[in-house]
């Protein structure tokens, strides 16, 4: 008869992830994630595979869960162009007011794994790509309503604001002048005209 597990899978899962995200897969050790976890090696190994894996399944949920704050943030408002405003000013404000500078969970395997690792570069891009989509979804209603001109490219501004999140995403890591990301997005958000 199986053993029924003693733990809630979520809840590991979601320590795993909450670690991998602080430290990045290489700095992070099976010893690292038995402690943040609170279970033993033999009980990852049977629920999620080696740590390959567990990287894995974390930054799948974490790219899901990422996608649906994305697209809550951008339907929250009328105003597409103040839609954006909003989700970018998160994005910055969660990187100066925080306690950790984690910045995003899937731009962080990106530099770290993507360059030499052709399962986490395709994962990566992935969730680049839906992002896009739903950024050109949030275009497209503001072309629709008026807001924005007819002759807008939406799913070239999509990508534009996409590489400009990114971007700013990585380089928010040296901790740069707030005035300095300011600016960006605000010359770059001039393009939701």
């Amino acid at each position: 008869m199986a053993r029924t597990r003693e733990f809630d899978e979520e809840s590991v899962l979601d320590a795993a992830m909450q670690l991998f995200w602080e430290k990045g897969y290489e700095a992070t050790s099976l010893s690292d994630l038995t402690a943040r976890m609170g279970i033993q090696r033999p009980s990852i190994y049977s629920t999620f595979g080696d740590k390959k894996e567990l990287f894995e399944t974390a930054l799948r949920k974490y790219t899901m869960a990422h996608a649906s704050k994305v697209r809550a943030t951008l339907q929250s408002c009328t105003s597409v162009r103040q839609a954006f405003v909003n989700f970018f000013e998160e994005v910055v404000a969660a990187e100066y007011t925080g306690d950790l500078n984690r910045g995003c969970f899937c731009i962080n395997t990106m530099v770290e794994l993507a360059p030499h690792d052709e399962r986490f570069e395709i994962l990566t891009r992935e969730h680049q790509s839906y992002l896009a989509v739903i950024f050109q979804e949030t275009i497209e209603r503001g072309i629709q309503s008026g807001e924005l001109e007819a002759n807008t490219n939406a799913k070239s501004l999509a990508q534009t604001l996409i590489v400009t999140l990114i971007g700013i995403t990585v380089m928010m890591k040296s901790q740069p002048q707030r005035s300095f990301i300011d600016n960006a997005i605000t010359a770059t958000l001039t393009l939701l005209k």
